[in-house]
């Protein structure tokens, strides 16, 4: 295990070294628990943390709570557990008012923002997954900071992520962001909740999450947040296994960000390999579905770097979905590769060998102008 002082000064090069990072930022940290009201100085501060990372050439998305500890405030419901339709009534109500929040603050620096309302459903069905990328890949090219929530007006429990910090480390392989940073009402990682055991052991970087480290963690959570260190440890898992370090630190601080990079205690989960590099290896592990054909042209492009066009398709074959993956192969029927196809098998018959401005008078709606999408191949 690394020392402590070691963990400290490398928190700053991890941080600023990163070239996509989602934050995670729980209720207790945004939402007053004795008042229901946003704590504003403390957003302001995050404001200018977001600022800052973005003057260094950042791309940066924040996961929320707060919507339901918003709305409870505003309805005037209990600070106990609420019921499902208590939850969502208090959400619809929050939701309005944590985007605004959020805008206000990034505003006056020219920096503007979206809200994504997802569902554990958008992950796990592949179409789904695939839209939701593709609308944040699109809003962090317009340098826009992308705000983050599940979307608890809808959600029942079984598709619920049921906590952020799972959400945001999905958000994270998602967008395939590198730092994925838990803005926490905790410091870091113990091997026993410190307020209990003075004698805890505090892990400034864990390289391998092991049964041992698992058994450590507890459940206890803050009165506004439902995530406790068991749900950290599940997305230090998700995360790191797709290439994203992982930290958690406190974060009720003004400048939370800001103190991480200068020293602040933090415990950094480790991954192993680069997030392009896992999803690719994912991709090239998945069973393909069917397959399409390239002229001479179109492998040329893809070795070059592109995305692969329906007019560089001159076959398919097989049945499959949107978001389903396919061998990719060459102009001799030798595989390239496989990839993830933006059409039905049907649609995608109908428009290989046209231009993708074609698309549109062909399907009778517009498409996306990829049929396969560069970061969704593994070549």
């Amino acid at each position: 295990m690394a020392s402590v002082n070691a963990c400290l000064s490398d928190s700053a090069l991890r941080l600023t070294a990163a070239r996509r990072v989602v934050v995670k930022i729980g209720s207790a940290l945004l939402v007053d628990r004795k008042t229901g009201r946003l704590r504003q100085d403390w957003l302001t501060g995050l404001a200018q943390d977001v600022v800052w990372l973005k003057s260094l050439g950042k791309d940066v998305i924040l996961v929320s709570s707060g919507s339901i500890a918003l709305g409870r405030g505003v309805l005037g419901l209990p600070a106990t557990t609420l019921a499902l339709e208590q939850s969502q009534a208090a959400a619809a109500v929050g939701q309005i008012r944590l985007a605004r929040a959020y805008e206000e603050v990034l505003a006056p620096h020219g920096i503007t923002t979206g809200q994504i309302l997802v569902t554990l459903e958008d992950s796990t069905d592949r179409r789904r997954y695939l839209n939701s990328r593709a609308t944040m890949e699109m809003l962090i090219g317009l340098g826009v900071v992308p705000i983050v929530n599940e979307n608890d007006t809808v959600a029942t429990d079984e598709i619920r992520y049921g906590d952020n910090d799972r959400l945001a480390a999905q958000v994270a392989v998602t967008v395939g962001a590198d730092q994925l940073i838990l803005l926490s009402d905790v410091d870091g990682f113990y091997s026993a909740n410190p307020q209990h055991d003075p004698d805890a052991e505090f892990f400034p970087v864990i390289d391998r999450i092991t049964p041992q480290i698992e058994a450590m963690a507890g459940d206890a959570g803050s009165g506004l947040s439902k995530g406790g260190m068991k749900t950290k440890l599940m997305a230090a898992k998700t995360a790191t296994a797709a290439g994203c370090a992982m930290a958690i630190t406190e974060g009720s601080v003004l400048r939370p960000l800001q103190a991480l990079a200068q020293g602040a205690r933090a415990t950094w989960f480790t991954a192993q390999v680069d997030p392009q590099a896992a999803r690719k290896r994912w991709i090239a592990a998945m069973k393909p579905r069917g397959e399409v054909t390239l002229d001479a042209g179109a492998v040329a492009a893809l070795a070059g770097g592109k995305s692969l066009l329906p007019a560089g398709v001159t076959a398919t074959s097989g049945r499959f979905g949107r978001g389903d993956p396919v061998a990719i192969l060459g102009p001799d029927g030798a595989s390239l590769g496989q990839g993830l196809i933006r059409y039905t098998a049907a649609e995608a018959a109908s428009i290989i060998g046209h231009r993708s401005d074609e698309i549109e008078a062909i399907l009778g709606y517009p498409g996306r102008a990829a049929l396969i999408h560069r970061d969704d191949m593994a070549l």
